[in-house]
This record gives C-alpha cells, sequence and structure tokens, in this order.
C-alpha cells in the first residue's frame, strides 16, 4: 500500500473519531472500559435490568465503523475483555449475570465460558487473532463445537421441559460469537478445515421454528445467538425478511467460504445482486425508507450510515455490505 493510501485511510480514521456518531458511543463508555454497565446487552430492558446497550456491541460497532485502533476506547476495552479471557473469578466479571451466576458454580462457569466466547469473538475481530490468548479461547470452543456437530444432538438439539422447549443441557451448539470468531481467524479456519466445513454445512441447514429457552442453573436464558441452522427468513423469491441480518448471516459465511452451504443465503443473496443496477448499486423498487434491522444482533454492522432522505442514501448501507460479500466470494468488484 502506497503512501498516499496511507494518508487517506488515516484521514479517514481520524474522521470517524471525530464524527458525531462515534462521539456518542464513546462518551458513554466508563473510565473501566465498561459501557452501560453490561457486557451483551443490545439494547435497554428493564426485565434484563439494563440501561442501554452493553460493552462488546459497542466495542463491534466501533470497529465497524473503522475507528482507530489505537484510540482510548479501545485501550480501555481491550484490557477488561483480556481479563474475561483470563479465567479472572472476580464476580464482578460477571456483570448482568451475576444474579445468574449464584444458582452453582456450574451455572457460573458456564456463564463465564459464555462472555468468553463473546470476548474471543471481538478480540479476534479487532485483529488479536493470532495472540495466544485468543488461539487458546478458539480452538477450546472450536472443540467443544466440534463434538456436537458430530454427536446426534445436532439433528435434534431441542428437548421438551414440562411445556417448555428447551436446549437439551448436553448441547453445546455455535452462536453467533462462534461465527464471527471464526470468520476472523482465517488461520484457525484453515488448522481446523474439517470443523469449519462441518459448520458451514450446519449453518446451511433450515433452523427449527420453534422458539427456546437455555436452562442456566434454575432460570432459563433467551436464546437469541444460538445458531441451530441458518437464521434467515426469506419467501421463495428471496426477498428476506430481516434484510441488515441476512446480510450479516451472508458476510460471515463468506467469510468462511461456506455461502453454497446456505440454500437460503444463496437465494437472498441472488435476489439482492440481481436488484443491483448498472454500477452495483443496490436499488429495489419503491425504495421509500431504508431497510430495518428487526433483530439487535446486526447492531453493530448497520447501520453505519446516517438516515438518509435521499433513494440513494438509503441503499448506501446494503451497497456497501453487498460488495464486500461479492469480493469476499470472489466476484469482481470495480471501486470508483
Amino acid at each position: 500500500m502506497g503512501s498516499t493510501s496511507l494518508e487517506l485511510l488515516n484521514q479517514a480514521s481520524q474522521s470517524v473519531a471525530s464524527s458525531k456518531a462515534a462521539m456518542t458511543i464513546t462518551k458513554k463508555q466508563k473510565d473501566t472500559g465498561v459501557w452501560a454497565g453490561n457486557l451483551l446487552g443490545l439494547a435497554a430492558s428493564s426485565a434484563a435490568g439494563i440501561k442501554d446497550v452493553g460493552t462488546i456491541p459497542q466495542y463491534r460497532r466501533l470497529l465497524q465503523m473503522g475507528y482507530p485502533r489505537d484510540g482510548r476506547p479501545f485501550k480501555l476495552a481491550d484490557r477488561l475483555l483480556f481479563r474475561i479471557l483470563s479465567r479472572d473469578a472476580d464476580p464482578g466479571l460477571l456483570f448482568e449475570y451475576q444474579k445468574n451466576a449464584k444458582a452453582s458454580p456450574a451455572t457460573a462457569e458456564w456463564l463465564r465460558d459464555y462472555l468468553r466466547e463473546a470476548a474471543t469473538a471481538a478480540l479476534a475481530e479487532a485483529g488479536y487473532m493470532e495472540d495466544p490468548r485468543i488461539r487458546g479461547s478458539a480452538h477450546k470452543i472450536a472443540s467443544a463445537i466440534s463434538t456436537f456437530l458430530r454427536s446426534d444432538l445436532a439433528e435434534k438439539p431441542l428437548v421438551k421441559a414440562g411445556k417448555s422447549t428447551i436446549l437439551s443441557p448436553d448441547a453445546h451448539p455455535p452462536t453467533w460469537y462462534t461465527l464471527a470468531m471464526v470468520a476472523a481467524m482465517p488461520n484457525l479456519q484453515r488448522e481446523r478445515a474439517g470443523f469449519t466445513e462441518r459448520l458451514g454445512q450446519y449453518l446451511g441447514m433450515p433452523a427449527p421454528k420453534k422458539s427456546f429457552n437455555i436452562p442456566v442453573g434454575k432460570k432459563s436464558l433467551k436464546s437469541d445467538t444460538v445458531l441451530l441452522g441458518c437464521p434467515i427468513v426469506a419467501d421463495a423469491k428471496g426477498h428476506a425478511k430481516d434484510i441488515p441480518l441476512a446480510l450479516h448471516f451472508i458476510e460471515l459465511l463468506a467469510r468462511i467460504g461456506s455461502v453454497h452451504a446456505s440454500p437460503t443465503a444463496t437465494k437472498v443473496l441472488a435476489r439482492m445482486f440481481s436488484e443491483c443496477d448498472e454500477h452495483r448499486v443496490w436499488h429495489p423498487h419503491n425504495l421509500r425508507v431504508s431497510p430495518k434491522a428487526g433483530n439487535k444482533l446486526s447492531y453493530h454492522t448497520y447501520p453505519l450510515q446516517d438516515e438518509a432522505k435521499s433513494t440513494e442514501g438509503r441503499a448506501v448501507d446494503v451497497t456497501f455490505r453487498l460488495a464486500l460479500i461479492a469480493r469476499l466470494i470472489g466476484l469482481e468488484v470495480e471501486t470508483v
């Protein structure tokens, strides 16, 4: 990369740091590196005691925005996330899950593993994918999920508990954090090629339509982050119900080389490519408003562009993601 290109990247990075959108996020961070007193919250929830979007979603959003990696927000948060990986037994590191963890030592350990997986994904995306701590955590996570994918539980992971449907206590399926972690670690993909292929195949299958909870001690957690197959909901023509979530999932599949394994993802992507004009700009018929995210799991990726009134402005985020996915799957993309 030439010096001119580096200068342009630095200028763009500094422009992000001083933008209103980035400053709105960074001013909410505490000196401890924490946002909103929690780790995984995607929106305010009085039931869960969450006041605002939490640390890991905000951290990942700044990464997506192109905030300078040497900036103070990352330095503070990196220290915290690495502490979570260190197996530090401080109850405070459980944040919003402290009450749940009191049920039993086994419950506390399950929750710590869950938080480590999220922290591993975020730090891998931040560029620490070759750090021994990240690699060690990633291989442990991959081993547990690989065992699940090879087991009979992979076909029937849900069980009845009274009138409710729950994830079998013995099941260890992948989550959105698992997929993000693997997607951010090309060397892990090469070292565990068989696991990566099985993961892609599993995520290409239709997901169960039944809602379910995850038993954790004497309580249950929502299953929002668990992936039991392809999470995209689309009609026969490839119209995705939640475009931001679909694009996020397809991008992650593209990063592990598995878009082809999901018929739904392939159909949605083909549909959206067909809606692009001759300049490769996404231009569906009658776009009056920007696509809305139905699921908060795409919070960190969408929208990165401020709400726009023009048709072109409404298509910026989707056009960017489609171009990125096209490049990841090997299609030629012209830049202007």
